[in-house]
């Protein structure tokens, strides 16, 4: 619910969706205007630099053999070459092929900070945003992430951890529907990618940092 301050209160639940608190999410974040442009564009940007880009072939230069001219410049009635590393020749280089490159792009910091607000935002209105007071297992076990989904009733989630997480990060690796970040590694992408987005209350107030800077 929103108040008249600038935030939005919001309940924070144990691993077992009981409630146990209360928490402020600020409206300049959690409620930012949905800029669908900037949000294409830092997921384009982020799936492209997953791009190897290592595609290539040889050229004419780069074939060996084809030092001398196969026959003599007239004569023989057929047309005139110069090597048999020719692109029309078997063996030839290619022409045009890909070679080596990089698909990234810049997108500045502004836009990338508005487009992860926009992502926020999308998942706050839909009530997909589900915050944890922690998420500390015991042990790294994947049936401890198989009972967070099934007490929350999710198909997927996008768990976003703070730095005592390292079970909860063991526990999911198994788990096809479900991904786990630190609150400096969120991103857009990410964040669309699952159905809920679940937040524990350290990486919340790491990320509202430093979306606030």
């Amino acid at each position: 619910m929103s108040s008249e301050t600038g935030f939005s209160t919001v309940k924070v639940f144990n691993t077992s969706n009981e409630a146990v608190g209360e928490c402020n999410l600020p409206n300049g974040i959690f409620a930012a205007p949905v800029k669908q442009h900037l949000i294409h564009a830092v997921v384009r940007k982020q799936l492209n630099a997953r791009r190897q880009g290592t595609h290539s072939v040889k050229r004419r230069s780069d074939v060996s053999g084809g030092g001398r001219k196969p026959y003599k410049q007239k004569g023989t009635g057929r047309a005139r070459q110069g090597s048999t590393r020719s692109p029309h020749f078997r063996g030839g280089g290619v022409v045009f092929g890909p070679t080596p490159r990089s698909y990234d792009f810049k997108v500045n910091k502004k836009e990338m900070k508005a487009a992860l607000r926009g992502a926020l935002s999308i998942r706050m209105a839909a009530g997909d945003l589900v915050v944890l007071d922690e998420a500390a297992f015991d042990a790294p076990k994947t049936k401890h992430i198989v009972s967070m989904l099934s007490a929350f009733d999710l198909k997927s989630m996008l768990l976003v951890a703070g730095d005592g997480a390292t079970h909860a990060a063991l526990s999911a690796r198994n788990h096809p529907k479900v991904s786990v970040v630190r609150a400096e590694g969120l991103n857009v992408y990410d964040i669309l990618l699952r159905n809920k987005l679940v937040m524990t209350r350290q990486a919340l107030d790491a990320v509202i940092a430093r979306l606030e800077a």
